[in-house]
C-alpha cells in the first residue's frame, strides 16, 4: 500500500488544494477501449465544428495554475500546466495524442474539464508519495528521456518517492520510472485543483468521468479525495 501525503507547507501556502486519486488494480490496457476512444472523438468533433474549445489560459482553473507557477520562481509561459500545455497542442492540432487507453483517458479527462490529470505506476513507485517542496537535492528524469537526470529548483513543489521526483512544477511533467504502460496493472491516475473551493466541483465531476472509463476495464476501482483536511492517503 502506498500513502499519499500532501505537504504541511504546500498545504498552508495553497490551502484550497484538493486532489483526486483513482486507483484502478488489475487495469487491462491492452483490450479496447471503446468509451474511451468515444470520449477522444466527441473533443475532437466538438472542436472542429466550434462548439467546444481546451480551457486556456484566460480561464481560472489555468490561471489559478499559473500563478501558483510564478510563485515559485516558474514561468508558466515557458514551463506550462500539463493541462495547459495538452489543451494548447489540441486546439492547434486538433487531436490529441493517443498513447495507450489508460493515458488517453486521463488526456481525455484533463482536457474537458480543464484540470491537470497524470498517473503513477504503483508497482514502480518506491515507498510513499509526498507532495512537498524540493530542496534541491533530488533527482528527475523527464518521461521519455531514460538517459537524463534534472534536478528541480529548491522550492519547487514536486511529487516524489524514496527514490526521486515523479513530477516536477506540480504536474508540468512524468517521470521516466513510474510512466503508464500497456502492461501496467495497479496504476494511481491523478486529477488536480487549487480551488477546491471554487472549482471543487469540476474535480468531482471529472473524478466521475475517469472512474467510468476505468470500470469496464479493471478489476477494482476507487476514488479518494487528498487535501488540506485529510493530506495522507493510502492507496
Amino acid at each position: 500500500m502506498t500513502v499519499f501525503r500532501l505537504g504541511p507547507a504546500v498545504a498552508d501556502a495553497f490551502p484550497d488544494t484538493l486532489i483526486a486519486l483513482v486507483t484502478a488494480t488489475g487495469l487491462r490496457a491492452r483490450e479496447p477501449w471503446p468509451g474511451t476512444a468515444a470520449a477522444l472523438a466527441d473533443l475532437e468533433e466538438r472542436l472542429a465544428a466550434g462548439t467546444w474549445r481546451p480551457a486556456d489560459e484566460t480561464d481560472p482553473r489555468i490561471e489559478s495554475w499559473h500563478t501558483a507557477y510564478r510563485s515559485s520562481g516558474t514561468n508558466p509561459r515557458r514551463v506550462r500546466p500539463s493541462v495547459d500545455a495538452l489543451g494548447r497542442r489540441m486546439a492547434k492540432r486538433g487531436t490529441l495524442p493517443r498513447i495507450n487507453p489508460a493515458v488517453d483517458s486521463y488526456n481525455a479527462v484533463s482536457v474537458r474539464h480543464g484540470l491537470p490529470a497524470g498517473a503513477f505506476d504503483l508497482d514502480r513507485v518506491s515507498g510513499d508519495v509526498d507532495i512537498r517542496h524540493a530542496d534541491g537535492s533530488e533527482e528527475f528524469t523527464p518521461l521519455g528521456e531514460p538517459g537524463t537526470v534534472e534536478r528541480p529548483k529548491a522550492g519547487e513543489i514536486v511529487y516524489t518517492d524514496t527514490e526521486g521526483v515523479l513530477t516536477r512544477h506540480w504536474n508540468h511533467r512524468d517521470a521516466h520510472r513510474t510512466r503508464v504502460t500497456e502492461d501496467s496493472a495497479r496504476v494511481v491516475f491523478v486529477l488536480e485543483t487549487l480551488r477546491g473551493d471554487r472549482d471543487g466541483h469540476f474535480l468531482k465531476t471529472a473524478a466521475e468521468d475517469l472512474h467510468g472509463l476505468l470500470v469496464p476495464h479493471t478489476d477494482r476501482t476507487t476514488l479518494h479525495y487528498l487535501g488540506p483536511e485529510q493530506p495522507e492517503i493510502p492507496v
